[in-house]
């Protein structure tokens, strides 16, 4: 009787454009956080440089000790490989 297909129903375009619209929140809220830990790795060579202590580093950036030493380690071999 009636020929319409999905595709051509209010109900799916408004399904779609939600979907679009939740998929590219999540993907800035994804990139937003992968800003963040990028800085994280670039700021813990520069702190460790002014002398700020490990433990301190870790408390202002919210990371563990270890994380924070993980960095380090491979801030340095990456640095060591460039020169």
């Amino acid at each position: 009787m009636f020929e319409i297909t999905l595709q051509e129903t209010r109900v799916y375009r408004e399904a779609k454009q939600e979907g679009l619209e939740l998929g590219l929140e999540l993907g800035r809220q994804e990139g937003i956080k992968q800003g963040r830990e990028q800085a994280k790795r670039e700021l813990i060579p520069r702190c460790l440089a002014y002398g700020i202590p490990i433990e301190e580093v870790a408390r202002i950036l919210n990371l563990t000790i270890e994380q924070v030493e993980q960095i380090r380690l491979a801030s340095e071999q990456k640095s060591s490989t460039l020169t």
